[in-house]
């Protein structure tokens, strides 16, 4: 009875010791896995806004589907200008004499294919709507508009997926702790998105040191 009593003992001990070293070391891995995952997402986050940039620069508003976003990218062209500064001479009616005229004049230099300027050789731009790191293959969520702001109606653009898609195989009190978490240091709320539908915005929720890590 005393050795049974023992082996229970020791069992318990082992359990208790295997809880609070994952106490110690679930976070800390919980931790690396978000900020790797994180910031691939991030990446490609940061691609789609490049994108919808360009994509707003020539139709005036921003695209509402990626097929239609990555078809842009395919086919659509830049126009190159430039501006300068002129004057000329202008007889004036009110003084009757000449008067100096200063005007910008801007000039088109060419097109540039919007593939090359963004991407160069890579042809990553066709997978933009797919989700680093999703289980089932989960898409970015994205969507386009206009708004009113100041009297003026605002092209936004929003994109955002659900932190459980990328951290789908993490412990659920962790995830359910980091879809709570707001702070300066933190990707804040239950998704990672860029982007506003009720701002003009096309800023991302993340903090800086992702932004520090893609300039590396």
């Amino acid at each position: 009875m005393k050795t049974v009593i023992q082996i229970v003992l020791w069992i318990v001990c082992i359990g208790l010791g295997y809880a609070i070293y994952q106490s110690v070391t679930g976070p800390i891995e919980f931790n690396k896995v978000k900020q790797e995952r994180f910031a691939q997402v991030i990446h490609k986050l940061k691609d789609i806004r490049n994108a919808q940039e360009a994509y707003k620069t020539v139709n005036k508003r921003y695209a509402k589907d990626f097929n239609s976003l990555i078809k842009f990218i395919d086919t659509g062209m830049y126009t190159i200008t430039q501006q300068r500064d002129s004057s000329y001479m202008e007889f004036d009616k009110t003084y009757q004499i000449d008067l100096l005229k200063e005007v910008k004049i801007i000039d088109t230099l060419g097109t540039v294919a919007v593939r090359d300027s963004l991407f160069k050789n890579d042809n990553r731009y066709k997978s933009l709507a797919e989700v680093p790191f999703a289980q089932n293959g989960e898409k970015f969520e994205m969507d386009a508009g206009f708004i009113e702001k100041s009297g003026y109606r605002a092209p936004v653009f929003e994109v955002k997926v659900d932190k459980s898609v990328i951290l789908y195989d993490q412990p659920k009190t962790l995830l359910d702790k980091e879809k709570a978490e707001i702070g300066v240091d933190e990707v804040n709320g239950p998704t990672i998105k860029v982007g506003s539908m009720n701002e003009v915005s096309t800023s991302g929720n993340w903090p800086p040191v992702y932004d520090k890590k893609g300039d590396k």
